[in-house]
């Protein structure tokens, strides 16, 4: 399973990288793996504002539905529209091409909750 340690976590297998004030999120490796393939990604509107633990989208498999959660409280800037035409690259590459979207983060305080790759790989028995 492929955890890279320059990404925080989150316990709900949601990754975040922060830049510039900005969150860009996604699924992680070991979330990919265990939903299956990937057929419909619904991913929050620009503009929005998201709050910390809140479901922003889901994810369809060919196994089950599952929700999106916020890593972060903050407002969505930038969402990853190459997932319309092919939600499988969440499965093909969840680190990369897999994004989901970028949050302009509101509450720093926040950060302190995420998971280092370390405390991660523990929670997923990597």
């Amino acid at each position: 399973m492929n955890i890279p340690d320059d990404l925080q976590y989150t316990s709900d297998h949601e990754w975040v990288q922060i830049s510039n004030g900005n969150a860009r999120i996604g699924i992680t490796d070991y979330a990919q793996d265990a939903l299956g393939d990937v057929v419909f990604v619904e991913v929050p509107s620009v503009g929005a504002t998201v709050e910390l633990g809140a479901s922003i989208g889901e994810v369809e498999s060919t196994k089950s539905v599952s929700d999106i959660y916020a890593p972060l409280t903050g407002t969505v800037v930038e969402v990853n529209e190459l997932l319309d035409a092919s939600p499988g690259k969440l499965n093909e590459d969840p680190y990369g091409d897999g994004w989901l979207c970028l949050i302009s983060v509101g509450e720093t305080s926040e950060l302190d909750g995420l998971l280092d790759a370390s405390t991660y790989r523990e929670l997923t028995g990597e």
